[in-house]
């Protein structure tokens, strides 16, 4: 549900020791920023932290202060380095309890597998007094909610498929429109208008980006806001503003096969 006069943020909590040394590469913060942007929900912060309960509890609670909503990656599993849901509880006040429901799930789930469901699996049938439980389809042991506070798994798709499981249940606010705009000059070139461009629109959040492709410099100009009118009027602006400096901007959609820029731009 979204209500179109409401701004909604978020913020996503990034947690793993793995994560700060390069041994694992993120996947989860583009396809949430991507999914909550579909929704009208403004990804505001991100933040990665090692397994460390300090970092944790103090990240959470700040973060949890400032949005709307707090989603939270990685260190819900079963080994002794996985303690979220404990560092959840901790920020929240909490008891940090066996979740009957959890329970259930997975003894449904571990009953006849051949595995046992041993003292370390039913770590991850804890969570905080009283929390949601968010659903798992893949592997079953649930994440959960607390308030605005939602607790995921690391595994990218075991995190896309909680994030669909409690999506449904999430409030949107206002979507924001986005265009943006290629050209082949370089930022020196053209903040000087772009800041003026800026200036005009000011509801409007106007970013610029430096690329190299095929060998060449350009710029990719990103033009946001909740008013799509407003957006389409200083995108065509721009344009026109990049065609008199000389250069011949074309839309992201019309760049984005790789074939540009053509042999004879």
């Amino acid at each position: 549900m979204a209500d179109a006069s409401k701004t909604v943020t978020a913020a996503v909590l990034l947690i793993g020791n793995e994560l700060l040394s390069g041994r694992t590469k993120d996947a989860n913060l583009n396809y949430l920023a991507r999914q909550l942007s579909a929704m009208g929900i403004r990804l505001a912060e991100a933040r990665m932290v090692a397994d460390g309960e300090a970092e944790i509890v103090e990240a959470v609670n700040a973060l949890r202060a400032g949005y709307d909503y707090l989603f939270t990656t990685g260190g819900i599993g079963p080994t002794h380095d996985d303690i979220t849901c404990e560092c959840v509880a901790k920020a929240f006040g909490l008891d940090y309890v066996l979740n009957a429901e959890a329970h259930r799930i997975l003894e449904d789930y571990y009953d006849g597998s051949g595995r046992e469901l041993n003292e370390a699996r039913l770590r991850m049938a804890h969570t905080p007094q009283g929390a949601e439980l968010v659903d798992n389809p893949i592997s079953r042991a649930p994440g959960f909610r607390v308030e605005n506070v939602i607790v995921m798994a690391g595994i990218p798709a075991v995190m896309r498929a909680m994030f669909e499981s409690i999506a449904p249940r999430l409030e949107g606010g206002a979507k924001v429109a986005t265009r943006a705009v290629a050209v082949l000059m370089g930022e020196g070139d053209i903040a000087r208008p772009l800041s003026e461009l800026q200036a005009r629109n000011e509801s409007l959040e106007i970013g610029s980006y430096p690329f190299v492709r095929k060998g060449r410099f350009g710029t990719t100009l990103v033009l946001r806001g909740t008013d799509a009118g407003a957006v389409d009027a200083a995108a065509e602006e721009l344009k026109t503003m990049l065609t008199a400096l000389g250069a011949t901007p074309e839309d992201e959609a019309a760049v984005s096969d790789g074939s540009w820029p053509r042999p004879e731009a």
